[in-house]
């Protein structure tokens, strides 16, 4: 009897770990840093991003990642429905790379004509990053 309870729940394992395999990763900048302002005329504030997208991922230093901002908007009318909108806002590039995350810096925000208006204009923690595609 042993053997029969055996093979179900070995199939059911194998099928999550299977699936979970499947289900593709959001890379997003997990932190910033930057300068502290000296109220020095035409001052230069540096921003490091902290990207979770290292080497393992093909990432190294020089590459360019796009930057996206997921808004997540719930329909209250018709549907009921949330709708997530994935837009970009710009572009970092990478300065230092290990395996699992890497350091980058503003390369590239978009026009504000070209984007639609958000709360927090700028990068920010939790903005999806991809690899850039030319």
């Amino acid at each position: 009897m042993r053997k029969y309870f055996e093979l179900p729940v070995l199939f059911m394992v194998t099928l999550a770990f299977t699936a979970s395999m499947a289900i593709a990763k959001d890379y997003v900048i997990y932190s910033i840093s930057q300068d502290i302002p000296m109220g020095v005329e035409k001052e230069v504030l540096r921003k490091n991003f902290y990207i979770d997208m290292g080497k393992s991922q093909g990432v190294a230093k020089g590459s360019v990642l796009d930057v996206y901002r997921v808004v997540s908007i719930l329909d209250p009318y018709e549907s009921k429905k949330r709708y997530n909108h994935k837009i970009k806002i710009g572009e970092v590039k990478v300065l230092h790379a290990e395996d699992t995350s890497s350091i980058g810096i503003l390369n590239k925000i978009e026009s504000e004509e070209e984007t639609p208006v958000f709360e927090i204009g700028k990068l920010m923690i939790g903005d999806v990053v991809t690899a850039h595609v030319k």
